[in-house]
Formats: structure tokens, C-alpha cells, sequence
């Protein structure tokens, strides 16, 4: 059994589609052991709570500096002895050592297809508005894993949304959500469970 620990810094839509999945099948052999946020006014937060999952804050705004803040962020995701930590939606830099002690055990759901509209600068709503600002035919999301670099791990999984004539970033977000994200992350998390995926240099290779 695939233990789970899923950090979120807002509304938790794709923790919702991760509990969704877990309840319903699509994810197999998993269970969501906590969810941790930044953000002590997360809804994530509140869904967590909803399905009777253990959840926390830990917030930079209760340490004095960040080299603590980084400790004692560490010290909460060990103390639900994950196999794989889910970013979902987390707008926090990841502490280098938990990099290190996670490695190939840390996913990440990004709402373009990297390399395009990723990196510095590039999350949530800005992702949509450059996208459209380039005039894009096609947009996305891609699950990855997470190394040293902003959107430079391991690509496991994308997939494509077709942007449309009129769209805003909030439609455009939304759709890449419904059509891509909610569906593609339980997905991945699914084939690590099942040990259907392996790094391989810098690319992963899936087993079906």
C-alpha cells in the first residue's frame, strides 16, 4: 500500500480528485496518510478534514526564519512516513534536504506541458495568461518529478487541452483542470502504486 502525503497551498480541487480517485478506484493500492499546507485558510485544509484525513499547517509566517520553517516542514512530512509525496497546488520552494531524502518519491502537477510556460514565475493563473497572451493552440498539464529545478524533474505523464476563441485564464484554467490535471495526476500517482514507472536519467519510463 502506496502512502501518500499531499501538500496543498489553496482551494484543493486536485486533493479533491486524488481523495475522488482513492474512494472510487482509479487509484489502486493507495492511501492518503496526510495532507500538509502552507496556508492555515487552505480549503484543501477542509476537505482533508471532510474525509477524515489527517491534515496540518505549517506556515513560514510561524518561524522566525526559513532555515526552521524548512526543519520543521521536513519534520511534519516524516512524521506520516510517506512512500511519495503529492505537490498539489503547493507555492512553497521545497527544502533542498527534502528534495534529497524524497528523491524519485516526489511528484508535482504543472499546468502547461513542460517546457512551455513553466520555470520561475510560471503558477496558477499567470501559467493561463501567458499561454493566451502567446496565442497557444494547445495548452496542458504535465505530472513530474521533483528535483533541484522549478519544472525540471522527470516528466511522467501529459496531456493536451485545446485553447478556445474567447477564453479568459480563469476558463482556460478550469478546462486544463477538468480535461487534464484531475485526470492525469490520480493517474500517475495509480502507476507509482502499481510499480509501473522508473527514472531513467532524466526520463521516466512507464510500464502499462
Amino acid at each position: 500500500m502506496l502512502r501518500i502525503v499531499v501538500m496543498v497551498s489553496g482551494g484543493g480541487t486536485n486533493l479533491q480528485a486524488i481523495i475522488d480517485g482513492v474512494k472510487n478506484g482509479t487509484i489502486t493500492n493507495t492511501e492518503i496518510a496526510g495532507v500538509i499546507s502552507n496556508n492555515r485558510n487552505a480549503y484543501a485544509l477542509e476537505r482533508a478534514e471532510k474525509s477524515g484525513i489527517p491534515n496540518r499547517c505549517v506556515s513560514p509566517k510561524d518561524y522566525e526564519s526559513r532555515e526552521i520553517f524548512n526543519e520543521k516542514l521536513l519534520e511534519a512530512v516524516d512524521e506520516y512516513s510517506p512512500d511519495l509525496i503529492v505537490l498539489a497546488g503547493f507555492l512553497v520552494v521545497i527544502p533542498p534536504a527534502m528534495i534529497e531524502r524524497y528523491r524519485n518519491r516526489m511528484i508535482n502537477i504543472h499546468p502547461s506541458l513542460i517546457p512551455s510556460f513553466c520555470g520561475k514565475g510560471y503558477y496558477g493563473l499567470k501559467v493561463h495568461e501567458a499561454a493566451l497572451e502567446r496565442g497557444v493552440k494547445v495548452v496542458g498539464a504535465t505530472v513530474h518529478f521533483v528535483d533541484e529545478g522549478t519544472d525540471t524533474g522527470p516528466i511522467i505523464l501529459q496531456k493536451a487541452v485545446e485553447t478556445q476563441q474567447g477564453d479568459t485564464p480563469e476558463v482556460l484554467q478550469r478546462r486544463v483542470m477538468e480535461q487534464a490535471e484531475w485526470i492525469i495526476l490520480p493517474r500517475a500517482i495509480d502507476l507509482i502504486a502499481n510499480g509501473k514507472v522508473r527514472v531513467e536519467g532524466r526520463r521516466t519510463v512507464i510500464e502499462e
